[in-house]
């Protein structure tokens, strides 16, 4: 019988993964014990008894690679998440934008995780509706790397914890209570004019034309400027003019956007030059 195999990974050596990988140590270091039990199974799948042989099995393989990615993936996230963006949106940015964006509104939500994000933005829009009314139709390109988080997004089942942040209100109205209380799905009409794609960031944009982008706490985060600044720039290129880039509240640019404004209460939403929509 073959002895087990318990590959080790401590600090330094996931610092080393890290930098091969081009990924943030910063970004990394609060979520790294979970984020290293994953590759530490996925070094044992793969038979590796230490880093050496793992980032060889990493350079040889490309399905490797792949589910290493899957094993680096952080997915956190919950309903309005970052309170004072969505207060921001709803009472100063989007109703810019309705008055601006002649015909639908689109939008990219990257790195969509469970769908939190997206639903957020659908009942934002959704209440938007009853004070303003005659809002243009909504259009939502969701998009995550791991198969299972649009599943999830699909299934639009949540557990209590994901809702902390959603008003009592628009629980009762947005949500049904299932199992007894225990979790909570999202009404069906709040489903509609999503379209949910398995996709990487540095695969490139789904799409152009955009009226908003959401990049909060993914790719700023979690890899290094050297690798995220690329990437950005094609991504700067698929918002419309006028269009908003809206980022982590904790997050900084890796580079100056000479074309872009932050706006003057968020500073981590960014306009796209003067240039009407």
């Amino acid at each position: 019988m073959d002895e087990k195999i318990t590959p080790c990974l401590d600090d330094e050596q996931f610092r080393r993964l890290l930098d091969f990988l081009g990924l943030s140590w910063q970004g990394y270091r609060k979520v790294r014990r979970g984020v290293k039990k994953r590759v530490v199974r996925h070094m044992q799948a793969l038979g590796c008894r230490n880093l050496q042989a793992y980032l060889a099995c990493l350079q040889g393989s490309v399905e490797a690679r792949e589910e290493n990615e899957r094993a680096m993936a952080v997915s956190i996230s919950r309903f309005f998440r970052d309170r004072k963006l969505w207060e921001i949106l709803e009472k100063e940015v989007l109703p810019e934008l309705i008055q601006a964006v002649r015909g639908p509104l689109s939008v990219w939500s990257c790195g969509c995780a469970g769908g939190e994000e997206v639903y957020s933005l659908k009942i934002l829009w959704h209440r938007l509706g009853l004070s303003v009314g005659g809002l243009p139709e909504l259009r939502v390109t969701a998009t995550d790397l791991q198969a299972h988080n649009l599943e999830r997004a699909r299934e639009a089942l949540y557990l209590p914890s994901s809702l902390k942040e959603v008003p009592e209100g628009l629980r009762r109205t947005c949500f049904q209570e299932v199992h007894g209380g225990r979790a909570f799905r999202l009404q069906p009409w709040l489903m509609d004019g999503i379209t949910w794609l398995e996709c990487d960031v540095f695969s490139g944009p789904p799409g152009s034309g955009f009226h908003i982008i959401l990049l909060r706490n993914n790719l700023l985060t979690y890899y290094r400027p050297d690798r995220a600044e690329p990437v950005l720039s094609r991504i700067l290129c698929a918002l419309s003019p006028g269009g908003l880039l809206v980022i982590g509240s904790h997050e900084k640019l890796p580079f100056p956007l000479p074309d872009f404004t932050p706006h003057p209460v968020a500073p981590f939403v960014f306009r796209k030059s003067r240039a009407p929509l």
